[in-house]
């Protein structure tokens, strides 16, 4: 699986958080998507890597501002880290 934490300009409450995650589960084949106001980022897990660029336009398209993203590899660690 692959990780990708999104940098995001504009959210302000848990309505903004909701709208994002709405529009990456529209525009991709998420397995898990949340977002923070607070932190001002969103995660993605995918099980194939995201576009940078399309990330930024389904982001940017929303009214919210795409400022970085980074993807990792993601290994799901069971119970108690094992």
């Amino acid at each position: 699986m692959i990780k990708t934490t999104v940098q995001i300009d504009g959210m302000a409450c848990s309505m903004c958080e909701a709208h994002i995650n709405d529009a990456i589960r529209k525009a991709f084949p998420v397995k898990k998507v949340t977002s923070s106001h607070t932190k001002k980022e969103s995660v993605i897990l995918s099980d194939t890597p995201i576009d940078p660029e399309a990330l930024r336009a389904a982001i940017d398209a929303t009214g919210y501002t795409c400022l970085s993203s980074r993807s990792e590899a993601y290994v799901k660690k069971g119970l108690f880290g094992f």
